[in-house]
């Protein structure tokens, strides 16, 4: 089969999928989920296939390139030659630190209300395309630039108000999406920053999309609008304030991914270490995580027009983003990155660009349901339907740019 066809029909069966899971097929509104689809497709198209948008995106990335470039005096100032790379790339003080600045720098951005504009005129823009409420347009559009976190912290005065479809598309949003703080991080790593950017704007159409053919629309909606300001008790002092608030944020951001891949990847190295004992015992070749993972999510890969060569090992990553998380494949990524082709490269980028992981329902619980407690018991129950939501959008991101990458090769 032609690889275009192949992610054509990859995209179309992400769709069944959502369908066959969908709550209430009978009250799916496809004028939203068609809009939803166009903007996604659109989004993809314009940036790769349309020099303005391949032009703006470059823009785009040259100028987080730069802010890249700001935060490596802090990071110079702290840790002297380290940061300067002069020992080679080391994660701790050339990612993290990085995390901690975009933090600042989105709190300060928050403060002057130069953020809420953004959000704003793009979630107005996507709630008069789409149909959808306040509460989902401007949640998602939240999410192409802050973490799942804050965004729920903002949509807290709301949330008990929102209908179960609301609700389901605020958390779909915040695993569908990555922080720009993250992005940045991700950058940092080697990983492509403008199939990155793409990523992050395709993922508000993206989630809307699958969130809406998952959990349609059954109720009014109770939320006329949506003001993203500070309590009086929030609001920082001044612009210093602010970035100190922020910062302190990000360090425990910073913390928490440190820890966490420490910890993963530890993990993962040490089932590798039982496996091989076992499968020695037994008398065959080694079997690792990886090489499960592979296997299971090969088809997947195939279905993304993955070239048949590669599919086990963007199989792999795959895998290790839904059972682990992204960070832990972008890692497992960049040693690979070099040895495959540059559409199996944009697919991995674009496929691991987001939070979805089954330790999700977790952290939905804990965040969204300790701010909204009357509706704990509905996060919980939806919890994995959220990830399969998010993760279908992202395939769906990753097709898509397949898709228009094709035409623009050809």
């Amino acid at each position: 089969m032609p690889q275009i066809l192949l992610v054509a029909l990859g995209m179309m069966v992400l769709i069944i999928i959502a369908l066959i899971f969908s709550e209430n097929r009978k009250a799916i509104n496809f004028r939203t989920v068609i809009g939803a689809f166009i903007i996604q497709a659109s989004l993809a198209a314009f940036v790769l296939f349309f020099p303005a948008g391949e032009k703006a995106l470059f823009e785009i990335s040259g100028s987080l390139s730069s802010l890249m470039g700001y935060s490596g005096e802090g990071i110079n100032f702290i840790f002297g030659d380290i940061g300067k790379f002069k020992f080679g790339f080391i994660f701790a003080f050339h990612v993290l630190p990085i995390i901690i600045f975009m933090s600042a720098l989105f709190s300060v951005l928050y403060y002057l209300g130069i953020m809420q504009w953004v959000i704003r005129i793009i979630g107005k823009g996507i709630q008069a395309l789409l149909k959808t409420s306040p509460a989902e347009s401007m949640s998602a559009t939240a999410n192409i630039f802050a973490g799942n976190t804050d965004v729920f912290l903002l949509m807290k005065p709301y949330a008990a108000r929102m209908t179960r479809s609301e609700l389901f598309a605020l958390m779909t949003g915040g695993v569908a999406s990555i922080a720009g703080s993250v992005l940045i991080g991700y950058a940092s790593m080697g990983i492509e920053l403008r199939y990155l950017v793409a990523a992050a704007f395709m993922s508000a159409p993206g989630g809307l999309l699958m969130a809406k053919l998952l959990y349609p629309e059954t109720e009014s909606d109770q939320i006329a609008d949506i003001s993203f300001t500070h309590t009086d008790e929030e609001r920082p002092i001044n612009i210093v304030e602010a970035a100190t608030n922020g910062a302190s944020s990000g360090l425990k951001l910073a913390a928490n991914v440190g820890a966490m891949l420490l910890a993963l990847i530890a993990l993962i190295a040490m089932v590798n270490g039982m496996l091989g004992w076992v499968c020695s015992v037994l008398g065959f070749d080694g079997i690792t995580l990886q090489l499960i993972f592979s296997y299971i999510f090969a088809p997947v890969a195939w279905l993304l027009g993955v070239p048949g060569h590669e599919i086990l090992q963007v199989g792999n990553l795959l895998g290790q983003k839904l059972v682990l998380n992204e960070f832990v494949a972008y890692s497992s990524f960049l040693p690979l990155k070099d040895s495959l082709t540059e559409y199996s490269q944009i697919i991995i980028t674009m496929a691991l660009a987001g939070f979805a992981n089954l330790s999700a329902p977790a952290a939905l619980i804990g965040v969204l349901g300790g701010l909204v407690p009357a509706r704990k018991s509905y996060i919980a129950k939806m919890g994995m339907k959220v990830i399969l939501a998010g993760t279908l959008s992202n395939l769906m991101s990753a097709a898509l740019t397949g898709f228009f990458y094709l035409i623009a090769s050809s």
